[in-house]
C-alpha cells in the first residue's frame, strides 16, 4: 500500500499487528471530484480571510473562536465542560456549575495562544510540537502521561487489549524516524497544493500516534498552525473540531480506511470538504458579528453616557459574560451608576442576566455568544 503496512509483533499470545506508515509524500491520485473540492476550499478561505477584515478588531473574533474550538476539540476527546463553562472560566466569574474538567479547555486555549506566538520565533517543528503538548497536559487529566515526551511504549487506540485493539499505531522505535520524516514534509517545497499537504500532516500524525495521550488535540492544532505558517490564513480563523463533532463517525471512517484501505483520496474529500464547510461558516459569522456590532453601536450611542456605553459594548466583544464588578473597571463608573448602565444595556436588548440572583449578577452578551454556539 502507498500508505504503509501491518507489521507482526511478539509472538504467540502476545502476538499483535501494528501499522507502520510509509513516510511522506504519498503518491496522490487527483481525480475532478478532488480537485472540484480543493478549488471549492482554497475559495472559502479566501473569503474567511476578507470578510474577517470587517471586524473592528479581529483579535477578540479569534479569542472567541479559539475558545469555541477548545470546547470541542476537548469534548471530542471525552470533556463535558463546554463553551460557556470556558468563557466563564476566561472571565473569572465564579460559578459553582462550571464543570471540573473546563481546566482541560483553558490548556487547549494557553497551547493554542502560545504556539501561534511561538511561531513567530520558533518554525513549525518537533521541538514546538513537544512544547504545546507539555502545556496541553500540564496539571490536567493526562499529566501523568509523559507530557512534552514522545511515548517510549506501544499504545493502541480502542479496545480492552491490544489484542482487541481497533488500530495500533507504530512501535515506539519507529516514532522519531517519521516524525523526522513529517518535520522535513512540512518544510519541503514541492508543489504539492498546500491544503492536500495538510491534510496529509494530520493524518499522518493521527497515525503515528506519538504521544500517550492528547494525539487528538495536537493534530487538530497543527492544521492551523501550518495554515497559518504557510502564510494561507493571515490569522489563525479555521478550526474544524465543529465539523469533526458534527461527521465524527465519517471522520474516524476515513482516517481508517486512508491506511488500512489505502483510500488515501477519500480522506482528502472528507478533509476539503471540512475545511471548505468550516471556512464558509466562520465567513458568514465574520459578517454577522459586523451587522450586530453596527445595529448596537447605534443603539448605545443615543443613550446618555454614550461614551462609557461604547466603551462597555467593545468590551463585550472581548469578554461577553460579565458582573457590575466588571463593568466599574471597564468604564470607570461607580455603583450604582454601573448598575444603571446594565440596566439600559438589558434594555436595550443587548445584555441579559442570567443566575436570577439578587447578588452577584452575571450578565451575557447573549446575541454575540449565540453566533458562536
Amino acid at each position: 500500500m502507498r500508505t504503509g503496512k501491518f507489521t507482526k509483533q511478539l509472538t504467540g499470545n502476545l502476538e499483535y499487528k501494528a501499522f507502520i506508515p510509509n513516510e511522506l509524500p504519498f503518491e496522490i491520485k487527483i481525480d475532478s471530484d478532488l480537485q472540484d473540492l480543493l478549488s471549492k476550499a482554497n475559495i472559502a478561505i479566501g473569503r474567511l480571510d476578507g470578510n474577517t477584515s470587517l471586524i473592528p478588531d479581529v483579535d477578540f473574533f479569534i479569542k472567541m473562536y479559539i475558545t469555541k474550538e477548545a470546547s470541542l476539540s476537548s469534548q471530542i476527546e471525552g470533556t463535558t465542560a463546554t463553551f460557556i463553562d470556558a468563557i466563564k472560566a476566561n472571565s473569572k466569574i465564579q460559578d459553582p456549575e462550571i464543570r471540573n474538567d473546563v481546566d482541560e479547555i483553558i490548556n487547549y486555549i494557553g497551547a493554542m495562544n502560545y504556539g501561534l506566538k511561538r511561531l513567530n520565533t520558533l518554525p513549525l517543528s518537533l521541538r514546538l510540537i513537544k512544547e504545546i503538548h507539555e502545556k496541553l497536559l500540564k496539571g490536567v487529566r493526562g499529566k501523568n502521561k509523559a507530557p512534552g515526551e514522545f511515548r517510549r511504549t506501544q499504545n493502541w487506540i480502542g479496545g480492552r487489549t491490544i489484542q482487541t485493539a481497533s488500530f495500533v499505531p507504530p512501535p515506539y522505535h519507529e516514532i522519531l524516524r517519521l516524525l523526522n520524516n513529517l518535520e522535513k514534509f512540512m518544510h519541503n517545497k514541492s508543489p504539492i497544493p498546500v491544503l492536500i499537504k495538510v491534510g496529509l500532516i494530520h493524518a499522518q500524525f493521527e497515525v503515528i500516534h506519538p504521544f500517550l495521550d492528547g494525539n487528538g488535540r495536537v493534530g487538530r492544532l497543527l492544521i492551523t498552525f501550518y495554515l497559518c505558517h504557510e502564510g494561507i490564513l493571515k490569522k489563525p480563523l479555521l478550526y474544524l473540531s465543529e465539523y469533526i463533532m458534527e461527521h465524527r463517525y465519517e471522520y474516524y471512517e476515513k482516517l481508517n480506511a486512508a491506511h488500512g484501505k489505502d483510500d488515501i483520496e477519500g480522506w482528502l474529500k472528507y478533509f476539503l470538504d471540512g475545511v471548505a464547510v468550516t471556512s464558509e461558516k466562520a465567513a458568514k459569522v465574520a459578517i454577522k458579528i459586523h451587522n450586530l456590532r453596527e445595529n448596537d453601536l447605534e443603539k448605545v450611542s443615543k443613550i446618555r453616557s454614550s461614551e462609557k456605553g461604547i466603551k462597555l459594548l467593545n468590551s463585550l466583544y472581548r469578554n461577553p459574560i460579565l458582573q457590575i464588578k466588571d463593568v466599574e473597571k471597564i468604564t470607570g463608573l461607580k455603583n450604582p451608576n454601573a448598575i444603571t448602565m446594565v440596566s439600559k444595556f438589558e434594555s436595550l436588548g443587548i445584555l441579559k442576566e442570567t443566575t436570577g440572583q439578587k447578588r452577584n449578577k452575571v450578565y451575557e452578551y447573549r446575541n454575540y455568544i449565540k453566533l458562536f454556539e
